[in-house]
């Protein structure tokens, strides 16, 4: 699937910039000052302004950016989807345009972990630590049942018409999520994530799942930082219960074998919200992992 519309057509970015990265325009917004910097990568069918909130926290003890992959949100198409390495370098020549130095935190949420981990396959000296905010892993089907793997989650929600049917409760349920944040960037908020657009980008960066982890399998581990892994285990009343309890025991051996694997490593169950949710629900506990992970990345 591609996302080939007009850049004339772009939505404007409530808060925020843009920096041009190989002729493109990528949107960035950073808050605070001081180092090190910590960099947070969206889910799929998210962007940037979602971790707002939690940018906004982040920033009263470190610098913080939020940003959108080209392709999606608020940056310049790009055909999707895309190979981590591109959308790792991207991110690494978008940093360096802002002038903000490395090493980074990097706090990827869900489809962003991918991202992150080429990112630190690529460039391990510029990754200081690792907010791991319930994502996906290179060996996720290792750990799920097989109606929960990657390549069956390529096909869920693809259908544009079905997903249509659902826009009033999913309207409903962003005006909820995003009742804290300031009225402008609320309501471009809402009203950007309804358009044929934005949902047809979340179609499209969710369909090459299998490949991503594919190419990550072909690199490196993570490098030996401090990681701090929040995994989600909240009850989703859309997934039935046998399936969810595989899921659930799935994600809490995956992101077990993952802090297992650096020097200072720490997994932290949350059940009290779900994943699309988490960082609306539990804004607390996400800032206190970049807290915690910042701490850890200036001891000597």
């Amino acid at each position: 699937m591609t996302n080939n519309s007009s850049s004339s057509a772009r939505l404007a970015p409530p808060v925020g910039g843009f920096q041009e990265i190989d002729g493109r325009s990528i949107f960035v917004h950073r808050s605070g000052s001081g180092g090190p910097a910590v960099v947070f990568l969206p889910g799929a069918s998210a962007v940037g302004l979602d971790y707002f909130g939690v940018q906004q926290q982040v920033s009263q003890f470190t610098a913080a950016v939020v940003y959108d992959r080209g392709g999606t949100g608020y940056s310049d198409p790009l055909p999707l989807p895309r190979t981590a390495a591109a959308v790792a370098v991207e991110l690494h020549e978008l940093l360096k345009a802002q002038n903000i130095p490395a090493p980074y935190i990097l706090a990827p949420h869900s489809l962003g972990c991918f991202y992150a981990h080429r990112f630190a396959q690529l460039y391990p000296r510029d990754v200081a630590g690792l907010v791991w905010l319930d994502g996906l892993h290179r060996d996720w089907d290792d750990f799920m049942p097989p109606a929960m793997q990657l390549a069956a989650a390529e096909q869920m929600g693809t259908d544009l018409e079905q997903l249509g049917q659902l826009r009033p409760a999913l309207r409903e349920e962003r005006a909820e999520l995003l009742a804290d944040y300031p009225e402008h960037v609320r309501r471009a908020l809402i009203e950007a994530k309804e358009t044929d657009e934005w949902i047809g980008v979340g179609i499209a960066e969710r369909s090459n799942l299998t490949e991503l982890a594919t190419e990550l399998r072909a690199g490196p581990n993570l490098p030996d930082v401090p990681v701090v892994a929040l995994s989600v285990l909240g009850t989703d009343p859309a997934q039935q219960a046998e399936t969810l309890q595989k899921m659930h025991d799935g994600r809490r051996r995956m992101d077990a074998a993952l802090v297992s694997a650096v020097s200072h490593g720490e997994q932290r169950i949350l059940s009290d919200t779900v994943h699309h949710r988490l960082c609306f629900d539990r804004p607390d506990a996400v800032v206190k992992a970049v807290r915690d992970v910042v701490d850890l990345a200036a001891r000597p």
